[in-house]
């Protein structure tokens, strides 16, 4: 950069701060404020929405690889030599953990006369203990399921609610897929529930249940499927891991989360997408504000432009003055957006239960005043219990991208809005004083 750059970069400042300290005690004072307000509260709006929208669907997305799908699942896997798989698993540092399991469909019945469909999953006894990501997601209300017995059989808190059994109840599982070798219609496969769990994503809590090893071979058969998943580090990392895979046992079959759950993954993508998108309008209209702004602003200070101009300043450098006004905007309001948003979202449980609370105060005062009959009617709204327990996740590519175009949109509404910034003449200027 050269000197007159430099000096032209300095006078361009040093009117845009003198424009800025009379704007601040003139009229256009209100504006600037309401401009910088409204892309504080677009930010501020984005990444609480995001944050916990990302909360909200990491809640399904780790539930499903954690406990239902794994990152990567094997099958058609030969038995005399699985013992390769598990070793080159155990030995690939991209990979946490390798386990197998044995899965039927069934009907469940419980003594009352209930019934539900799940999904049971036979599992070695070690298997809670090795994976930290079960663990995780796995929330044992009742019961362990560090070890289970023969004949024992862990629940979904749904599933446990739709057969209205607990813990220490007996039940059939009536009609059980499996293995060429076993019946599919039985009375003889009693199992007494020894724990029962829940995790973040419902489907699961109302379908799934877990029994070991040695009862799945005893009640799906010897020829029931067995299949590996495979846990690895870094979930998004896959395509990695899957090629060394497929290359290393071009016999067996490897599938991917991204394959077995498209559709689903491919929905929570969209709707955050589309979130985002409706939420997004609020710079579009701060935008417009700001440009109608700006235009007023332009127009009001027609007599300071036509004087540079004859000085000489070029209309680059008049325009620069007004686009650093938006940019200022921009960034005070984005940076203000960014702290209160990042507040919010990191206190989102803490916010939802004082909001609860304060609507529970005020419906009571209110209900106490004009129909003291109805107080014992009166009680916290159980959605705000809901919502205060969704976790909030936060990516800093996200909340850098809101930044910008927090900043951006007062930047472009600047340079659009000091298009005509030298449509009067000096003499214009001047014959009209």
């Amino acid at each position: 950069m050269n000197k007159n750059s430099i000096s032209s970069l300095r006078w361009i400042l040093s009117v845009s701060n003198r424009f800025a300290s009379v704007d601040r005690k003139g009229k256009s004072r209100i504006t600037s404020f309401l401009s910088g307000l409204g892309i504080c509260l677009g930010v501020l709006t984005l990444i609480v929405v995001v944050s916990v929208m990302n909360g909200f669907q990491m809640s399904f997305i780790n539930s499903i690889l954690e406990i239902s799908s794994f990152h990567i699942k094997a099958s058609n896997v030969d038995q005399n030599s699985k013992d390769l798989l598990i070793e080159y698993c155990q030995n690939d540092k991209r990979i946490n953990c390798v386990s197998s399991y044995l899965e039927a469909q069934t009907l469940m019945t419980s003594e009352n006369g209930k019934e539900s469909v799940s999904i049971v999953r036979a599992v070695d006894s070690s298997f809670y203990r090795q994976d930290e990501g079960f663990q995780s997601e796995m929330k044992m209300l009742y019961g362990s399921m560090d070890e289970i017995d023969d004949d024992m059989i862990v629940l979904g808190s749904s599933l446990a609610r739709n057969l209205g059994v607990g813990t220490g109840d007996v039940i059939n599982l009536q009609i059980l897929s499996g293995g060429n070798d076993i019946n599919l219609f039985s009375s003889n496969h009693d199992f007494t529930v020894s724990g029962i769990f829940r995790c973040g994503y419902s489907e699961i809590n109302s379908s799934y249940a877990f029994i070991n090893d040695e009862s799945g071979v005893k009640y799906f058969g010897k020829d029931a499927e067995r299949t590996y998943g495979i846990k690895i580090k870094q979930y998004d990392k896959d395509s990695n891991v899957l090629y060394s895979l497929r290359k290393a046992f071009p016999q067996y079959k490897f599938e991917s989360w991204r394959e077995y759950n498209k559709s689903f993954f491919s929905a929570l993508k969209i709707e955050k997408n589309a979130l985002m998108m409706l939420v997004a309008i609020i710079f579009l209209v701060v935008g417009i504000n700001i440009f109608n702004g700006m235009r007023r602003l332009v127009f009001e200070r027609k007599n300071e432009i036509a004087i540079f101009s004859a000085i000489g300043a070029t209309f680059s450098e008049i325009k620069l003055i007004f686009v650093i006004k938006g940019l200022i905007i921009g960034v005070a309001g984005s940076l203000c957006g960014v702290i209160f948003g990042l507040l919010i979202s990191v206190n989102t449980d803490f916010i939802f239960s004082m909001l609860s609370q304060v609507i529970y105060f005020f419906q009571y005062i209110f209900t106490f005043l004009f129909s003291r009959e109805n107080l014992m009617f009166i009680q916290e709204n159980s959605s705000f219990s809901l919502y205060a327990s969704i976790p909030s996740v936060i990516y800093f590519r996200e909340v850098l991208l809101i930044c910008f175009f927090g900043i951006f949109s007062p930047v472009i509404a600047s340079f659009f809005a000091s298009e005509n910034v030298l449509k009067m003449t000096v003499s214009e200027v001047l014959r009209n004083e």
